[in-house]
C-alpha cells in the first residue's frame, strides 16, 4: 500500500476538477476593516479589500469587544482550562450562556467550541434520545446539519428545499406519534434565501414533530435585539431548538443552542462534542458577551448594513453582472464554472485589491459556482463603486456571460435568451 500516493491522488483529483482551493494569507488590521494585508507567495505585501467577511457587522473589530477579550485574557489567562466537565466553566462563560439564554427568550443556552460543533453533536444527541427517531432535513441544510443527522444513527428523510407540500407528506406518512425532528436554517448562506419559518411551526404542531432552526447567519444581524429571523418574524418561541454562533455577525468564535432546560441539559449531559472538548476560553466568551450586549440595544449597526447590502445588489444588478436571487444581505454573483470562477477570484485580487473567495462543490451544487459576497456597514459607497467597475472588467476579460438569473440559476440576457457561454450553462 502506498500511502502518499492515495492522498496526492485525491489532492490531483480536485485539481483536476478546478476546485482545488488555495487560502489567501491575511492579516485584518482592527480600526481599518474591511482593509487587510496581502502577502502573496512572491513574499510582497499588498493592501487589499475583503469582501467575503462573515463578520458581517465589524464588530470582530469593535474597541469594547477588544477591550473585553484583552482585559479577560490579562485576569484570568489565555485558555479555560480543561473541559467544561473538569476545570472549564469559567465565569464569562456562564455569563455568555444565560446572555444568550436572554437573547432568544429560552430557559437556557450551551456554548460549543464551533457553529459546526453546536449542529454536529446537538443534532445528533437530540435525535438519539427520542425513541425511534425520523429527522427530516431540508435539502439545503449546512453540512454541519448533515453530520449530526449521521451522526444520530437514526432514519433520515430529506426535503426539498422550502417545499412546504413535500414536508407536510413525509410528516402524515410518519404519523403523528412518531417521535420527529425537523431540521432546518433560517437564511442559507450561499442563496441567501430564507425559511418559511412559521409555516414550518405550523406543520410542526400539526404533526406532532420538534422544530430545530440554524440561525448562525442571521443572528445579530436580523430582529429587534438581535436573535435573528425567528425574532424578526415573531416565532422564536414556536421553535424548540435555536443554534447559532459568535462567530458571524457577533464577531468572535464558538457555537451554541439554546432550548428549555431539559433539552440543553440532556445535550450537555450527552452529546461527545461537547463533554470531551476544552471549552473556549474565557476572553473570547467576555468578547462575545460584550458584543451580544452592545447589539442587543443598538440597530445603527444592522440599519447600515442592510442599506449597504441593498446598495451593493443594486449596483452590480444595474451594471448588467448576474447577482442570483437573495432575500437577505447575501449578494451571490454566478459563474457557472468552477475554472472560471477561480480565474475571476484570481484577478481580482491580482488586478483589483479585492479578496472574494471562490465558491465550489461541494459547497454549491456543480454548474452554480459563485462569488458569494458579503458587504458590511464599512463598506462604503466608494468601495461598492470600486467592486463594481472590478467585476466589469473580469466578466469582460474573461468573457462571463451578463444578465439575471433565474430561479432555475440559468443567466437570462435583456432579451429574454438564456445567455450562451464557452462552458456548460448553470443547471446543466
Amino acid at each position: 500500500m502506498n500511502y502518499e500516493e492515495t492522498f496526492e491522488r485525491a489532492i490531483d483529483a480536485l485539481r483536476d476538477e478546478k476546485r482545488y482551493r488555495v487560502f489567501a494569507d491575511l492579516e485584518r488590521i482592527a480600526g481599518e476593516f474591511p482593509k487587510a494585508v496581502w502577502r502573496a507567495e512572491n513574499g510582497l505585501e499588498r493592501d487589499i479589500t475583503v469582501w467575503c467577511s462573515n463578520d458581517y457587522l465589524g464588530m470582530g473589530q469593535n474597541p469594547a469587544v477588544i477591550a473585553a477579550l484583552t482585559q479577560a485574557a490579562e485576569k484570568m489567562g489565555a485558555g479555560a482550562g480543561g473541559t467544561r466537565n473538569i476545570s472549564g466553566t469559567n465565569h464569562p462563560l456562564v455569563q455568555l450562556e444565560r446572555e444568550l439564554a436572554d437573547l432568544h427568550g429560552k430557559d437556557a443556552a450551551l456554548v460549543f467550541t464551533s457553529g459546526f460543533v453546536s449542529n454536529e453533536a446537538s443534532i445528533s444527541t437530540i435525535a438519539k434520545l427520542l425513541p425511534d427517531c425520523l429527522i427530516l432535513s431540508d435539502q439545503l441544510n449546512h453540512a454541519s446539519m448533515i453530520a449530526g443527522v449521521r451522526g444520530s444513527g437514526t432514519a433520515k428523510q430529506v426535503w426539498r428545499h422550502n417545499d412546504l407540500e413535500h414536508l407536510e407528506d413525509l410528516l402524515k406518512a410518519a404519523g403523528n406519534e412518531r417521535a420527529k425532528l425537523i431540521v432546518f436554517e433560517s437564511v442559507y448562506s450561499m442563496d441567501g434565501d430564507i425559511a418559511p419559518i412559521e409555516q414550518i411551526a405550523d406543520l410542526a404542531d400539526k404533526y406532532n414533530a420538534m422544530t430545530y432552526i440554524d440561525e448562525v447567519h442571521a443572528v445579530g444581524m436580523y430582529g429587534e435585539r438581535g436573535a435573528g429571523i425567528c425574532e424578526r418574524d415573531g416565532v422564536m418561541d414556536r421553535i424548540d431548538v435555536i443554534e447559532g454562533t459568535m462567530a458571524k455577525a457577533f464577531g468572535v468564535m464558538g457555537g451554541y443552542i439554546t432550548a428549555r432546560q431539559s433539552i440543553v441539559d440532556a445535550v450537555r449531559s450527552y452529546a461527545p462534542g461537547f463533554i470531551f472538548t476544552t471549552a473556549i476560553p474565557p476572553s473570547l466568551a467576555a468578547a462575545a458577551c460584550t458584543s451580544i450586549r452592545h447589539l442587543k440595544t443598538s440597530q445603527s449597526e444592522r440599519t447600515a448594513h442592510q442599506r449597504q447590502a441593498q446598495r451593493t445588489k443594486e449596483a452590480l444588478s444595474a451594471a448588467g453582472l448576474p447577482v442570483m436571487l437573495s432575500e437577505t444581505h447575501i449578494v451571490p454573483v454566478l459563474v457557472a464554472n468552477p475554472d472560471l470562477c477561480k480565474k475571476a477570484s484570481d484577478m481580482l485580487l491580482d488586478k483589483h485589491g479585492i479578496y472574494i473567495q471562490p465558491i465550489n462543490y461541494p459547497t454549491v451544487p456543480r454548474g452554480t459556482e459563485r462569488l458569494r459576497i458579503t458587504p458590511t456597514p464599512l463598506h462604503d459607497d466608494a468601495l461598492i463603486d470600486h467592486l463594481k467597475n472590478a467585476l466589469i472588467d473580469v466578466w469582460d476579460v474573461l468573457g462571463l456571460p451578463k444578465g439575471t438569473v433565474d430561479a432555475d440559476c440559468n443567466i437570462v440576457d435583456a432579451n429574454g435568451n438564456v445567455a450562451q457561454a464557452i462552458y456548460p450553462a448553470a443547471g446543466g
